[in-house]
């Protein structure tokens, strides 16, 4: 059984299964995907991702704003701890800081400075509400770090969502409570430092994720992605650590309840009994 960490289900390309999504989600559940994160990247994008939710049991949802994304204005403190609340999100995100396009195309995202206030911003919203966060990093390892280490709780934590940088961060994230999060990208065959990250990170601090519509894994790459495809992603890293795709389906199951705690009651009746057996819910 698998869990698709981290979705865009109000984004997918309308390709996929003809721009059905009530299909897509059921090709994802016949390969035995049984949970999806449906990511907000705006506020105002929560309500539609909510909706969705309230559609599909097996969906449940995140609010936050994305660091590349301009808005008309930013949102307060308090504005996004009463959408998250209000629209029950599960955690925080996705947000963060990303600098890979500011040399480029310096006037199409948010400035460092912008993006630095917008993430700490969301960073203390989840540690009021006691929800993990979701972190997209690019290009930005030292401050990511410093400010999740500055505002972030251990027991709460988070996670380093479609991760692409080094092991020492991967190390260092982990060592604060963090879990890292792969996504098609191990699959690709210039990925050999990433596949590294994913034979030396703890099993018990991994998530799996398609991020799709994007970034679609091997053998799939050219064409939009979608949740089923989190399971290429499964074997990948069970191959690059020599056990099965069930023992990663398995694990990465626990650690995305034991992280997103606000999820687990909304489990099937199946997935409680993976959480009874590792121990999470009674």
């Amino acid at each position: 059984m698998f869990v698709d960490s981290h979705c865009h289900l109000d984004r997918l390309d309308p390709s996929t299964h003809n721009g059905d999504l009530a299909a897509t989600l059921e090709a994802a559940r016949a390969r035995g995907v049984k949970q999806f994160l449906a990511i907000g990247v705006t506020l105002d994008d929560v309500p539609g991702v909510a909706a969705i939710a309230r559609e599909h049991a097996d969906v449940v949802i995140s609010a936050g704003v994305h660091p590349l994304h301009r808005v008309a204005e930013e949102p307060t403190l308090e504005a996004i701890k009463e959408t998250a609340d209000r629209y029950g999100a599960v955690a925080i995100g996705e947000c963060g800081l990303d600098y890979h396009y500011l040399e480029k195309a310096p006037d199409q995202v948010p400035s460092r400075e912008v993006q630095r206030e917008r993430f700490r911003r969301q960073l203390i919203a989840a540690s009021e509400l006691e929800l993990p966060v979701i972190i997209h990093t690019r290009e930005a390892r030292d401050e990511t770090l410093a400010l999740i280490r500055e505002h972030t709780d251990p027991a709460v934590g988070g996670v380093l969502h479609c991760f692409t940088e080094d092991l020492e961060m991967a190390r260092e994230a982990v060592r604060h409570g963090f879990y890292i999060s792969l996504s098609g990208i191990v699959t690709f065959h210039s990925a050999k430092a990433l596949r590294e990250v994913a034979r030396q990170v703890p099993l018990d601090r991994l998530l799996i994720e398609t991020d799709s519509p994007y970034l679609a894994p091997v053998p799939h790459r050219g064409n939009p992605n979608e949740p089923a495809w989190v399971v290429e992603v499964a074997e990948c890293i069970a191959a690059e650590r020599g056990i099965s795709v069930d023992e990663v389906a398995m694990q990465t199951t626990a650690n995305f309840y034991r992280l997103f705690r606000a999820a687990a009651p909304e489990a099937s009746e199946e997935m409680r009994g993976i959480l009874q057996g590792a121990g999470l819910v009674k």
